[in-house]
């Protein structure tokens, strides 16, 4: 048998490239909506009162842990920056919008396969004579090139662009938190130190008082009720130092879970008793229009409206139909030995044309699923939005009224000092009843513990203004 050469198409080669060019001019449309950039009104100021101390925004807001002046916090947020695993996490995610991004881009070209084949066949002759045994050897090229004339694959690139964005925003997001929840682990590890040391020294102080009142009971001039009452305070006070002492090494576990190490890690590194990092002269709060364009959160959520609006326009080029460019070209024989002769060469080249004209509405539900898709985005941004504006104004005023409350205890504090030492000294000299300096020591104890779980309240509220600001991140 002899070897078959494939026709080329009945379009002169000249009127395909004619039609390719004319395919290309109108391929700079592009089906549904155009993304543009969202204008939201947000309030010129905030809501509530603004810090004395807050300032203007400056580059110092992308590594805020440092205006706490604290080495440790510093080393150990920059720890957690470089080992955390949900860090790692959201990196892997960008590399896979990457990859998302590039198999999208892809469909912008053509796609070229090479192959070959060897097939023997048999052929009868109807019984009028014996049948035919052919060979035939094949090698060659194909190539097809679906055109976008209608933009569904460059809105789908454009989709995978806001996809990678969004991805971005989101490692970003997560550098945000990530330093804030360092930070405030850090900063309640040395609150719960210093209660401990506070009630050591309440418990120090107690005890001393439930010897000197055995002693005056062994006088004969107090009753066994002030020993026992004395004896009752040390007990409770003594009972607060284990509930503290677990409370401060699970914020050490869980610093060594934020840097990615054993719960054990950092023992030897933060057992030893410190002072909480205090808070910052100064924090650039700024005004609410810049939050839109500082916050992960709010960049992400505006990435998924761009993602989903461009998705509208991949369902609705589903309306028109699909021209492609196909062809092959190669080699092929009945005999092995003049398979590779140029004389045996075949090819062939042709536009075709595939339109979905009935599909029971499926096209059509998709758009709709397409916009409803967007909405939602949509939605979720506005949500977003008023959300990290709550947070601000929340965190401005729990700024201003802890440091109001702190300063409040702060004079409570010197003022119980002083009736513990005026309680003290009467009871010595048998001017007045235990009583009075068991209430001078409980509330003394009281006011001293108070005052720095506010001093760790003030820290931790100006960390959580840091993030509502969206700081962490360059």
């Amino acid at each position: 048998m002899r070897g078959r050469v494939h026709a080329g198409s009945s379009m002169p080669v000249h009127a395909c490239l004619v039609l390719v060019f004319c395919l290309m001019i109108v391929t700079g449309c592009a089906v549904g909506p155009d993304y543009h950039s969202l204008e939201t009104p947000v309030p010129d100021t905030w809501a509530g009162p603004v810090p004395e101390t807050v300032s203007q925004p400056g580059p110092d807001l992308a590594r805020w842990w440092t205006a706490f002046d604290d080495p440790v916090l510093v080393s150990l947020v920059e720890r957690a920056i470089a080992s955390n695993l949900d860090l790692k996490l959201t990196e892997s995610r960008i590399r896979q919008a990457r990859a998302a991004r590039g198999v999208s881009v892809a469909g912008l070209g053509p796609a070229v396969s090479a192959g070959s084949s060897y097939q023997r066949s048999y052929s009868s002759q109807g019984g009028i004579s014996e049948g035919v045994t052919s060979d035939l050897y094949q090698i060659g090229f194909d190539a097809a090139w679906e055109l976008d004339i209608f933009g569904g694959v460059r809105r789908g690139v454009e989709a995978a662009d806001a996809d990678l964005l969004a991805a971005v925003e989101g490692r970003n997001g997560v550098l945000v938190t990530l330093a804030a929840e360092t930070a405030i682990s850090y900063i309640n590890l040395r609150g719960f130190q210093q209660q401990i040391l506070i009630a050591r020294n309440n418990l120090s102080a107690q005890q001393h008082s439930a010897e000197l009142t055995r002693k005056i009971y062994l006088a004969g001039l107090t009753s066994a009720l002030d020993t026992t009452n004395a004896d009752a305070q040390v007990a409770n006070t003594a009972a607060q130092i284990p509930v503290l002492e677990s409370s401060a090494r699970q914020a050490i576990y869980s610093l060594g879970l934020l840097i990615a190490r054993e719960p054990g890690a950092l023992i030897s590194e933060l057992s030893a008793p410190s002072s909480i990092p205090g808070a910052p002269p100064s924090v650039p709060a700024g005004i609410p229009s810049e939050l839109l364009r500082r916050r992960p959160d709010i960049r992400g959520a505006e990435a998924g409206i761009h993602a989903a609006t461009a998705r509208i326009g991949v369902a609705t080029a589903d309306l028109f139909p699909k021209f492609t460019l196909s062809g092959s070209a190669g080699l092929q024989s009945n005999d092995f030995n003049s398979w590779l002769n140029w004389a045996n060469r075949f090819w062939s080249f042709g536009p075709s044309a595939n339109w979905q004209i009935f599909n029971t509405g499926k096209t059509l539900s998709n758009i709709e699923l397409s916009k409803a898709l967007q909405e939602q985005s949509f939605i979720s941004y506005q949500q977003t939005v008023l959300a990290a504006l709550q947070e601000v104004d929340n965190a401005l005023i729990a700024s201003v009224k802890e440091r109001e409350h702190f300063q409040a205890l702060s004079n409570a504090v010197a003022a119980n000092r002083k009736a513990v030492f005026l309680a003290t000294q009467l009871y010595t000299h048998g001017q007045t009843d235990f009583l009075n300096v068991l209430l001078a020591q409980r509330s003394l104890y009281a006011s001293e513990d108070a005052l720095v779980q506010s001093a760790r309240t003030v820290s931790t509220n100006i960390v959580a203004l840091y993030k509502a600001l969206g700081g962490g991140w360059e």
